[in-house]
C-alpha cells in the first residue's frame, strides 16, 4: 500500500500547482496576470546595430637563406619575399547610420590590410578606416551601406554598480551572441599601453571576438564598448571590461571631424594625494590631485596655479585622484574654457582656464606618442663634448613615456637610431617613421634605451 501513496500525493501536488504531465515543457505566457520578463524586445532593436568584423593582415617574410646567392641559384629559388596572411575577428557598433560609422576597438583593426564588416542581416561590406586612437583602444571605420540602424548612446556617468547590462558581440567567430550580467565595478584602470582608462567591469560573458561589441542597458542604449577580459585560461571567468560610452562618444566625434583625437590640456602635471602629503598640507580630505608642476606660459601658469595646489574639480567633474583628472583633461575641447576647482592653504578657489592642445603644450612635439612628456633644449651648463641632446624637463608619471622608463632629467641623445642634439632634430627623427620609437637616453653617466609603442 505504501508504495502507491507517494505517486498519488505527487500527482495531487502537480495538479494543485498547475503543472500536469505533458505540459511542463512549455512555460505559461503569464504568471499571476503579468507577462514573463524577456530581453527579446530590446534585443530586436539592438542586434541590427552590432556587426561582425573580420580582418586580414599580410606580413612579408623572408628566409635568411634567400640572402645567399649560391643557395638561390642552386635551388632555383626566385628572389622575392613570401607573404603570411594573419586573420582576426572582432565586433563593432553602428553609431551613425547616415555616415555608416562603426565604432570598434583599435586592437581589432590596427595594421589590417583588409577589413570586412558583416551585418546581422547577412550583408557584408569592406570597411574604410576613419581613424585610430591607441590611447583609449578605440577606432572608427565606415561602410558604404544603406538602411543601417545606429545604437543610441546612454550617459555612462549614470551607471551604478549592480545595474543590469547585456553584452552583444561575435565570440570565437560563432556569430552574433548575447550574454547578460551586471555592472561589477566602475573606474577600473591599470592596463598597459593605454593612456586613458576608466573601464566598466562586468560579469556578462565576454570572450575573444567580443572586442568592439556593445555593452547595453535594459533600455537598449549603448553604455560601453567591450574591450578586454581578465582570464588565466583564455576563456571568460566573469571579469570583463568595457570603455564607457562617454569616452567613446568623445573619441568618435574627434575621429569623425579630424581623423585623429586632439586632446586638451591645461598645462598641469599632477600626482596622487597620499596620506603623507595630505598631512603635510594640513588637508582633512585625501581626495584630489596634487599639482606637481605647472608648464611655463600655459593657461594654468597665467592663472596663478602653482605646485602644491590640490585640484578637486575640473569642468564640473569631481577629481578624487590623478587618474580622474587625467581622463577628464584629455577630453576637454581645445580652444574653449573650462573651470578648475582647487584648494590652497585650506581655502577653496575656482578659476576658468583656456584649453590648449596637448601636442602644443608638450614642448611643441607634434607626436602623440610622446604625450605626457615636456622637452626642452639642453641648457648650456649641461652640455659638453660627450653630452648633447634634448632634456626631458617634465613628465606625467602615468603617461606612456613614463611607463617606457623615461624620467625627468633624462637626456635624449638619439631617436630611431639618429643622433639628436636639438628639439628640431628630435622632431625630424620622429617624423621619419610612425612605428615604435626607440630613444637612446643618457642618465647619471650611463646610457639606456627606451622603446615607446
Amino acid at each position: 500500500m505504501r508504495r502507491f501513496v507517494a505517486p498519488k500525493i505527487l500527482l495531487l501536488l502537480l495538479c494543485l500547482t498547475g503543472f500536469v504531465p505533458g505540459a511542463a515543457a512549455a512555460l505559461p505566457p503569464v504568471v499571476d496576470g503579468e507577462p514573463l520578463p524577456s530581453l527579446a524586445p530590446v534585443l530586436d532593436r539592438v542586434t541590427p546595430s552590432v556587426v561582425n568584423i573580420y580582418t586580414q593582415t599580410r606580413v612579408r617574410i623572408r628566409s635568411p637563406l634567400l640572402d645567399d646567392p649560391f643557395f638561390r641559384r642552386f635551388f632555383n629559388v626566385p628572389d622575392r619575399p613570401r607573404e603570411r596572411v594573419s586573420q582576426s575577428l572582432g565586433s563593432g557598433v553602428i553609431v551613425d547610420a547616415e555616415q555608416g560609422y562603426v565604432l570598434t576597438n583599435n586592437h581589432v583593426i590596427a595594421g589590417a590590410d583588409d577589413i570586412s564588416v558583416t551585418l546581422s542581416d547577412g550583408r557584408s561590406f569592406r570597411g574604410e578606416v576613419i581613424g585610430l586612437d591607441p590611447d583609449t583602444d578605440l577606432a572608427m571605420i565606415r561602410i558604404p551601406a544603406e538602411d543601417l540602424e545606429a545604437l543610441p548612446l546612454a550617459d555612462s556617468n549614470a551607471l551604478r554598480v549592480g545595474d543590469f547590462v547585456v553584452a552583444v558581440g561575435n565570440p570565437f567567430g560563432l556569430g552574433q551572441t548575447v550574454t547578460s550580467g551586471i555592472v561589477s565595478a566602475l573606474g577600473r584602470a591599470g592596463f598597459r599601453g593605454l593612456e586613458y582608462q576608466n573601464f566598466i567591469q562586468t560579469d556578462a560573458s565576454i570572450n575573444p571576438g567580443n572586442s568592439g561589441g556593445a555593452l547595453i542597458n535594459l533600455r537598449g542604449e549603448l553604455v560601453g564598448i567591450n574591450s578586454a577580459i581578465f582570464t588565466p585560461s583564455g576563456g571568460n571567468v566573469g571579469i570583463g571590461f568595457a570603455i564607457p560610452s562617454d569616452m567613446a562618444q568623445y573619441v568618435m566625434e574627434q575621429l569623425a571631424e579630424f581623423g585623429e583625437v586632439r586632446r586638451g590640456t591645461l598645462g598641469i602635471y599632477v600626482q596622487d594625494l597620499t596620506a603623507e602629503l595630505a598631512g603635510a598640507l594640513d588637508l582633512e580630505d585625501r581626495q584630489g590631485a596634487l599639482v606637481a608642476e605647472v608648464v611655463r606660459d600655459s593657461s594654468a601658469d597665467r592663472a596663478g596655479i602653482r605646485a602644491g595646489d590640490v585640484i578637486v574639480g575640473i569642468a564640473g567633474y569631481p577629481v578624487r585622484n590623478m587618474r580622474e583628472f587625467h581622463n577628464v583633461e584629455g577630453q576637454l575641447p581645445v580652444g574653449e574654457e573650462r573651470s578648475l576647482e582647487y584648494v590652497r592653504d585650506g581655502a577653496s578657489h575656482s578659476v576658468t582656464l583656456g584649453v590648449a592642445e596637448l601636442r602644443e603644450i608638450d614642448g611643441g612635439m607634434l607626436d602623440e606618442r610622446l604625450a605626457g612628456a615636456r622637452f626642452e633644449e639642453l641648457p648650456a651648463k649641461m652640455r659638453g663634448d660627450r653630452v648633447k641632446g634634448v632634456l626631458v624637463a617634465g613628465l606625467d608619471r602615468r603617461s606612456r613615456v613614463a611607463r617606457a622608463g623615461l624620467r625627468p632629467g633624462d637626456i635624449i641623445t638619439a631617436a630611431n637610431r639618429q643622433s639628436v642634439q636639438s628639439l628640431a632634430e628630435l622632431q625630424e627623427s620622429l617624423d621619419a617613421g610612425r612605428g615604435p620609437i626607440l630613444l637612446q637616453i643618457r642618465r647619471d653617466g650611463n646610457d639606456y634605451v627606451a622603446r615607446i609603442d
